[in-house]
């Protein structure tokens, strides 16, 4: 066993020596509990037991540490006095609230920074259109009807988790009071497939360094982090993640991707251990996500977090839970929303948004669109197009281009070795022209003519669109609330003379590799020892777990009345060319739940859905600088979305509401009305060199 030496503490300016093995590890615990702002004690038991604490600290890196200990002494953290949420765009003088003459606004987009932004809006007497493509409102957290059974139940796009520092989406909550509509997860678990014992993340309320100090003394793992901070390297590894800056950290890492950064000399179980399903958790994968947003997304997660580790769910889908009281909001306040509006042109005039055109109904239109080339699908004498759940092909005969969503309940059909097209969730049967061969699917797949081809993809446009009787619409402001493929899309509808800047812009942005999540019914429950919703690390496919029976209140009835359950595995981002269709990703699923959940192989699986999509933002090396912000150089035109640039720390759901606000806010300002003060975690870490 090693043996470690300190022999002066740059913390509390004591001399120290510890001798002795890592077997007493009792003592050593005691003596962190006694000295717990001693942050030397901390890093450590960081640090691996087959190291010794070297000498060679350089006097210059040695003076870096010693003034961690000042920076971490001067914030005052403790047990009982946390910081409070640091306050975003608070005006300093009091402005009228409400907007005093007509002004209207158009949101496109139904999600959640849609949403934000509409329910703001119309909370200050502004008149709000809301226009969503889709049949219901709330993009990534929708929900929708499904017949299992003989029952009807409501499916999502995957689990959602509610973290304390939401501060934005939680102001929403309260104001709407709904605040009973989600429950508290005690705990939840990164479980490992090899190597490591799982760890178990409690609600702690323990803001920097108490957290580290709390998860080095409760982890499994703590021996096995890796980090030697006498060494160069992992000192600047420990420096990005307590020193967060905004334009430093960017300047510094925004350039690499994670998997570039870590691969030199980095804590391998550092890695292992929280980078790896964190930066996964961030929906983007290690090798095309921004080291400078990882370090980001670990600030305001919890280094930067004052409110400690917490968690909640709904007590049912996000659409009753969240969507439905804020589009109820927005009604209520004499707002418009319709969704199945689909925006066929976007009118420019001397620079500004002077206009659009949309239609009504899920009916084809006769407006073309692109689609990529997907070279992973496409074979011999077959070309494929699109990616996730929006795939086309092109048809036996050569003369079109038909749709591969089944037209059932949205999964991708698949060819088989009959000549026929499968689906691979429900069993319906297509031939090789898309007409129906048997159900449950009622509708023939959609064809497309091909209008413009190029090496990269495809001009299409409906063989036989419905008429629509489009509506013109104009508004002193618009907000494009859409997701990365949805505000492309809108910009190429552009007519007239607009910011070639602003379109570079929006050309930059780029798409994170596809998402997939599959929800199965069984007909009995099982043990399971760790949280309803657990981190999974070291499969080749599966991120997650969610047990939905013991969360949301209809699967619980369900579960109580069949005696079933419900699992729902989610892969954050997976590679295509491991996974080139959704019979690959369901087998995967299906193989990977009953390493996960032995007692499930000898089970009956009574219905399963799929969840599949390329549309979530990228974050990749190089792309912050060149990120739209909420306002834009166009006066009458505002961002929101997750791919928006924010000036404050924040992930996820939180950003989404956030942008939506930002966007908002612009629009106030241009009316000199009173600013929502948005909140957040503190903007910069303790360590500041």
């Amino acid at each position: 066993m090693g043996r470690v030496f300190l022999d002066f503490c740059c913390c509390c300016d004591r001399t120290l020596t510890f001798s002795g093995s890592y077997g007493l590890n009792r003592n050593f615990k005691h003596y962190l509990m006694r000295f717990p702002l001693c942050l030397c004690r901390v890093f450590l038991q960081m640090h691996s037991h087959n190291h010794i604490l070297d000498r060679s600290l350089s006097r210059r890196h040695f003076l870096q540490f010693a003034g961690l200990s000042t920076a971490v002494g001067s914030v005052g953290y403790s047990r009982v006095h946390k910081p409070e949420p640091s306050l975003h765009q608070q005006d300093a003088l009091t402005l009228p609230r409400q907007v005093s003459n007509r002004t209207s606004v158009v949101v496109i987009g139904g999600g959640l920074a849609g949403l934000a932004s509409a329910y703001e809006l119309s909370q200050r007497g502004f008149e709000v259109t809301l226009l969503e493509k889709a049949p219901q409102l709330g993009g990534k957290i929708a929900s929708w009807d499904i017949q299992v059974g003989e029952e009807s139940m409501r499916m999502e796009h995957g689990f959602h988790g509610f973290f304390p520092q939401y501060y934005n989406l939680k102001s929403i909550e309260q104001e709407l009071s709904i605040r009973e509509n989600f429950v508290s997860l005690e705990s939840y678990a990164v479980v490992y497939k090899d190597r490591y014992k799982p760890e178990v993340f409690k609600p702690s309320h323990s803001a920097f360094p108490w957290n580290v100090v709390d998860l080095g003394v409760s982890s499994h793992n703590s021996l096995r982090w890796g980090i030697n901070l006498t060494k160069f390297a992992h000192w600047k590894v420990f420096r990005e993640i307590v020193g967060f800056q905004p334009v430093k950290s960017y300047e510094r890492l925004d350039d690499l991707s994670v998997a570039e950064w870590v691969k030199e000399d980095f804590p391998r179980g550092l890695y292992d251990l929280y980078f790896l399903p964190f930066a996964k958790s961030s929906l983007n994968s290690p090798d095309r996500l921004s080291a400078g947003e990882l370090m980001q997304f670990f600030h305001f997660y919890f280094f930067g977090n004052p409110e400690g580790l917490a968690f909640e769910g709904s007590r049912q889908d996000m659409g009753r839970s969240l969507v439905d009281p804020i589009a109820d909001a927005i009604r209520a306040n004499g707002g418009r929303i319709l969704t199945e509006a689909t925006v066929s042109e976007l009118q420019w005039d001397k620079g500004e948004i002077s206009g659009l055109r949309y239609h009504l109904g899920a009916g084809s239109s006769a407006v073309p669109f692109w689609v990529g080339r997907n070279e992973l699908l496409s074979r011999d004498g077959q070309e494929v197009y699109g990616a996730g759940d929006c795939e086309y092909a092109a048809t036996s005969d050569g003369t079109g281009v038909m749709s591969l969503t089944c037209t059932h309940q949205g999964c991708t059909v698949q060819a088989g070795d009959d000549g026929c097209f499968h689906c691979p969730c429900h069993g319906a049967v297509f031939d090789a022209d898309g007409k129906v061969v048997s159900g449950p699917a009622q509708r023939d797949l959609e064809r497309f003519d091909a209008v413009q081809k190029s090496e990269d993809g495809v001009q299409l446009v409906a063989n036989d669109p419905q008429p629509q009787d489009d509506v013109t619409i104009q508004a002193d402001y618009y907000v494009l609330a859409a997701d990365v493929p949805g505000i492309r899309h809108l910009f190429s509808l552009s007519k007239g003379e607009m910011d070639t800047t602003l379109q570079k812009q929006v050309d930059d942005l780029e798409v994170a590799d596809p998402f997939a999540v599959t929800r199965m019914w069984f007909d009995r429950d099982f043990d399971w020892e760790f949280s309803s919703f657990t981190s999974l690390s070291g499969y080749r496919l599966t991120d997650s777990i969610t047990l939905y029976h013991r969360i949301q209140e209809d699967y619980v009835d369900w579960a109580q009345r069949t005696g079933g359950s419900v699992v729902e595995l989610h892969a954050y981002c997976y590679k295509e060319a491991e996974f080139p269709t959704q019979q690959d990703l369901l087998d995967t699923f299906e193989q990977e739940l009953y390493e996960i959940v032995p007692a499930l192989a000898e089970a009956t699986m009574l219905h399963r859905e799929l969840v599949n999509q390329k549309n979530f933002a990228g974050f990749p090396p190089g792309s912050n600088a060149t990120r739209p912000s909420s306002g834009t150089s166009t006066p009458n035109l505002m961002f929101a979305g997750d791919w928006v640039k924010m000036p404050f720390p924040c992930g996820l759901m939180e950003r989404a509401v956030s942008s939506g606000l930002l966007a908002t806010n612009e629009i106030l300002q241009r009316e000199g009305l009173q600013r929502r003060v948005l909140m957040s975690v503190m903007p910069e870490g303790v360590l500041q060199i």
